[in-house]
């Protein structure tokens, strides 16, 4: 059996201009699981990772509302309690689609630490927006309350930023690997993971801060040695020269044309360009990185659509 690694963003959950509801979000998670159980129909370990933008933020618009009547939470509890009910409608949704297709496979939710070294220069250059927009009026008191670092964010508003350290570790990968092992669907990582960090004594403890979910991904990936990296998106490939009258779909290409390509510029910095270099860093290793649609997954793995990223030679 081969491992394969999903990668869902968190607009699969909640699309936008959807009201963040439980009911909608249920609806999306449900539908993403008819697709899932489709590759594990086809015999692949799955492992499976999510984003959390839109679950969070929510989160801490709520805290910001009820602050004075409950005291707002941390944000590495904010990215917990995110984890915590996405996981459980992708296993409560996956579960379900299984049992309807006779498929005996149980499905595991880990609540997911990530760490990450407190000397990230990150810490020093937060910049990683989060939450609600603000006046600048509102910003400016949180910044004096709170001790936020705030900045506007492309004539909207203004917002929270906070630092976006690099994985260096996942903290369970060890369970993970033998639960996938004895067969099992595994849901970890959710939005990046919790950011933790190490204490001299080996603890650990919580960070402000947001990972990277495509980061944290590609971490995961290869810390349990997955086959194939997948993220799936709402584009069917990945373009380069996109929006121009000339685009042009990307098949499979090497790791090199892909370094070419993020150097011109070619990918969004928000958007295509950190599944790129998620990609780029994952195929490296050997393995096959993917990126295509929810709707064609299956097809992706069999490499009938997406765009496949490849270290050179292995194509």
């Amino acid at each position: 059996m081969k491992t394969v690694l999903l990668a869902l963003g968190g607009n699969a959950i909640l699309q936008a201009n959807q009201e963040a509801t439980y009911d909608n979000q249920l609806k999306n998670v449900t539908a993403c699981c008819e697709a899932i159980a489709n590759i594990v129909q086809k015999g692949y370990r799955v492992l499976l990772t999510h984003g959390n933008g839109p679950q969070v933020g929510n989160i801490l618009l709520q805290n910001e509302i009820a602050k004075d009547t409950i005291p707002m939470l941390p944000l590495h509890v904010c990215n917990a309690e995110s984890q915590g009910f996405i996981g459980y409608m992708f296993q409560q949704s996956l579960m379900n689609e299984l049992a309807r297709r006779n498929i005996d496979r149980q499905v595991v939710c880990m609540l997911t630490c990530v760490e990450v070294s407190p000397n990230d220069d990150a810490f020093r250059l937060p910049s990683k927006p989060i939450g609600p927009f603000y006046a600048k009026e509102e910003a400016e008191r949180l910044e004096s309350e709170h001790g936020w670092n705030v900045v506007e964010d492309s004539n909207r508003g203004w917002r929270r930023v906070v630092p976006s350290p690099r994985p260096q570790g996942i903290v369970g990968g060890k369970t993970m690997r033998e639960l996938l092992q004895a067969g099992h669907i595994v849901i970890a990582a959710g939005g990046g993971g919790i950011p933790v960090v190490r204490e001299v004594d080996g603890t650990l403890r919580g960070v402000e801060a947001v990972i990277d979910k495509d980061r944290t991904a590609c971490r995961l990936a290869k810390e349990l040695d997955a086959d194939m990296f997948v993220m799936l998106t709402d584009v069917e490939h990945v373009f380069i020269r996109f929006g121009q009258p000339d685009q042009k779909a990307l098949h499979t290409i090497t790791t090199e044309d892909a370094k070419r390509y993020l150097a011109e510029g070619q990918f969004g910095k928000g958007s295509m360009g950190p599944k790129m270099e998620a990609s780029v860093d994952f195929a490296e290793t050997g393995g096959t990185a993917v990126i295509g649609s929810l709707r064609s997954a299956t097809l992706a793995l069999e490499g009938k659509a997406g765009t496949r990223i490849v270290k050179k030679g292995d194509g």
